[in-house]
């Protein structure tokens, strides 16, 4: 079995998509969450290996749901995405606690095994 995943976005259709591909690429999404809150809750009910969050969330930004969760006990490891450049972000990607960021265009699971490999 792949390493679970948790998704997190407020936009149905890249969710789905998401899912798909990943799970198609040997990945287990254990969930999916359409806001931050959510996203808490369900990182700290299933401890997923992997929390795939986007940076724009309709309640909490994608970064301060990142610091919240990169402090549990065992977090997730957390890779932001958006529609966005990464370079739009600039140094809030690493003072969130997240491993990394990936656009969503480019989002796949050799990009995300890079990630758990590194």
């Amino acid at each position: 079995m792949g390493a679970t995943v948790l998704i997190v976005d407020d936009h149905a259709t890249f969710r789905g998509s998401a899912r798909l591909l990943l799970e198609s690429e040997g990945f287990e999404v254990v969930a999916e969450a359409v806001d931050g809150a959510a996203a808490i809750a369900k990182s700290a009910e299933l401890a997923p290996d992997l929390m795939l969050l986007d940076v724009q969330l309709p309640d909490i930004d994608g970064f301060e749901v990142a610091r919240r969760v990169t402090r549990a006990e065992r977090p997730p490891m957390v890779i932001l995405i958006s529609s966005r450049d990464g370079s739009d972000f600039g140094p809030l990607v690493k003072a969130s606690g997240a491993r990394g960021f990936i656009s969503k265009a480019e989002l796949s699971g050799e990009v995300l095994r890079a990630f758990l490999d590194g």
